[in-house]
């Protein structure tokens, strides 16, 4: 019997596995259910995640088991251990990585063979074992033919070919390649998926040396990476280190952009059609992950992390809209699109691929790159002048454009308004193009920009401050509130102790907080779409900064310690927690999720 219901498990059931080119998603029970193939984005080849009938590959026991799971030390080497009442077997997964290093400089990832790893042994008495691989390309369009070749089993059909090493035989048919075989003490069982696309003449199966020698090598890999950074003693150390990892995870190796999350079409709430495709990069992340980076001693993936930003968003045309987000190699194209034949994870259709996003308005981008630029001042080398026009640019932009509507950090697919939060991005982007102008090159520009700068202070402290709610608003002329502005103690905006700052972070934490005590985006809809969603982790945590920031720290640790509570057993972080069940919502794991965390141990552990 398949213990996968029909609709979708618990997304805190999954591990993450990654080899910085894409990511795949293991359940506790040993079922690789998400994997994209070659990058992030790629359509899945294994994609149960989202209908059943969409590909996984598992490795378990027949009997009932009980299962434990860990990483490998500060990797994404997964072990899991399965206990039932004749034996234990571990299984160790892990997407292989290569070699680490080049001269000296550790470039994670950069040698991977593009091949899955799995190596069970039997630990203790006996384990029978049930062994599925049973790829569907394309989303689950193609059923692949399996043909025995030397060492294992090669898949054929769609736009790429996988060759399966299995060191024992395996039934092939229609279904799959399938098997069950029993394990004794101290025997181990190596298999790989290497995958080669249809130019290429498939490789050989590997040896059992060969898979257990590139497992050997990717768990060292990792650690070297993690070891190679000075780390973060102390308080929340272990989440903390874990959501460093994480953001290296999710870090496409080629380019150094960052997938928001390497899932699509997870949804915000079930059944309510808010499923999006987050395997992109958004300029939004770019001045918290920024700092994220840089304060966990990762300064090098901070800078190219920033690089790939100019250089994808780069244009000569500051009157058109900055684009919000990019493919992972830089592309501006991110058209939408529906699969109608997949079910969606609990039946939340529509599954999309793509995001509409892109072609957004959305003024906070503006102020988020040039803060990401002035954090990493003392890391630039030097801006060549092609950068510099582009930054210099985009301070002309917020000032040409701060008056406009938008779309907002949250994406509204509704009218567009006056969000305060996007004002207070462009005042961001204003003081920061101010005190860089020496290095854009663009000193006779300053006066100009400090002007502007002084008139989106005017409007966002006369028309974004409501005295009937004692805060600033979500938006100019509104009686709602927006957790988004919570950013503003970190923006500079105002001093810690100013009271319209105090009074704007407490009533965000009285009225936005739901019955866990989570933090919500806002108060009312606001996206053009029905029904209610989660609450959000990463909101929560942007209240745990801002009340360290506003001198609060009690009050910032219980926030932050109650948002730390999402993570599931392996201190991964989704989007959005279920309100009524404490379930884990959106897209997994989320970047934005781990890139708070860390933000908001930093404004403690600052303000300790």
């Amino acid at each position: 019997m398949d213990p996968h219901p029909a609709n979708g498990r618990p997304i805190e059931d999954y591990a993450l596995l990654s080899d910085r080119h894409t990511a795949a998603l293991v359940s506790s029970d040993g079922s690789i259910d998400w994997l994209c193939r070659p990058r992030f984005d790629s359509p899945a080849v294994l994609g149960r995640l989202l209908d059943p009938d969409a590909g996984h590959w598992s490795i378990r026991p027949t009997a009932p088991f009980r299962s434990e799971r860990a990483y490998v030390g500060d990797t994404f080497a997964l072990r899991t251990t399965f206990t039932t009442d004749t034996g234990t077997a571990v299984l160790t997964d892990a997407l292989a990585l290569g070699p680490a290093t080049d001269r000296g400089r550790i470039r994670l990832g950069a040698g991977a063979p593009i091949a899955t790893l799995r190596v069970i042994e039997c630990t203790a008495g006996e384990v029978e074992i049930d062994f599925a691989f049973r790829p569907r390309p394309e989303y689950g369009l193609v059923s692949p033919i399996f043909t025995a070749v030397p060492g294992g089993v090669l898949a054929t059909g769609g736009p790429a070919r996988f060759i399966l090493t299995s060191p024992v035989p395996l039934d092939l048919g229609e279904d799959g390649a399938t098997t069950r075989t029993t394990l004794h003490q101290g025997r181990q069982l190596h298999f790989a998926v290497q995958t080669a696309d249809l130019a290429q003449d498939p490789p050989p199966a590997w040896s059992s040396e060969a898979v257990q020698a590139a497992l050997d090598e990717t768990i060292l890999a990792w650690q070297d990476w993690h070891d190679a950074h000075p780390g973060w003693p102390g308080p929340y150390e272990a989440l903390i280190n874990r959501s460093v990892l994480v953001l290296e995870a999710l870090r496409y190796q080629p380019t150094g952009a960052i997938v928001a999350a390497p899932t699509t079409s997870l949804p915000e709430a079930v059944g309510a059609g808010r499923n999006w495709d987050y395997r992109y990069a958004w300029v939004r992340d770019a001045s918290f992950t920024v700092q994220a980076l840089a304060a966990a001693g990762c300064h090098g993936e901070a800078v190219e992390f920033f690089e790939f930003m100019t250089r994808a968003a780069a244009h000569y045309r500051p009157e058109q809209p900055l684009q919000i987000m990019f493919g992972i190699g830089g592309e501006h194209d991110l058209s939408e699109r529906e699969l109608g034949h997949l079910a969606g994870w609990r039946d939340s259709r529509p599954v999309r691929v793509g995001n509409a996003a892109w072609l957004q308005p959305q003024l906070d981008v503006y102020g988020e790159l040039l803060d990401a630029a002035w954090h990493l001042r003392g890391h630039l080398q030097g801006l060549d002048a092609p950068a510099q026009q582009f930054l210099a640019g985009i301070a002309d932009a917020a000032a040409d454009q701060w008056e406009q509507a938008d779309q907002g950090i949250w994406e509204s697919r509704g009218e567009p308004r006056h969000y305060v939060y996007s004002k207070l991005m462009c005042w961001v982007a204003l003081d920061r193009a101010v005190k860089f102008a020496h290095r854009l090159n663009a000193d006779d520009r300053a006066g100009d920009w400090a002007a502007a700068r002084d008139r989106v202070r005017d409007a966002i402290e006369t028309r974004g401050w409501n005295p009937k709610i004692g805060a600033f608003c979500a938006a100019f002329g509104d009686d709602d509130l927006d957790a988004a502005v919570l950013a503003m103690p970190a923006s500079g905006f105002l001093p810690g102790d100013d009271p319209r700052l105090v009074s704007t972070v407490d009533a965000i934490d009285r009225r936005l907080r739901d019955a866990r005590g989570l933090v919500r985006r806002y108060e009312t809809g606001s996206d053009g779409l029905d029904g209610a969603e989660g609450s959000f982790v990463m909101c929560t945590f942007w209240l745990a900064q801002a009340l360290a920031l506003t001198g609060r720290l009690d009050r910032a640790a219980e926030a932050f310690e109650l948002a730390a509570t999402c993570a599931n057993d392996l201190g991964l972080l989704s989007e959005e927690i279920d309100t009524a069940t404490g379930s884990m919502l959106g897209n997994f794991p989320q970047a934005f999720s781990h890139i708070g965390l860390l933000n908001a141990a930093i404004a403690i552990r600052d303000a300790r």
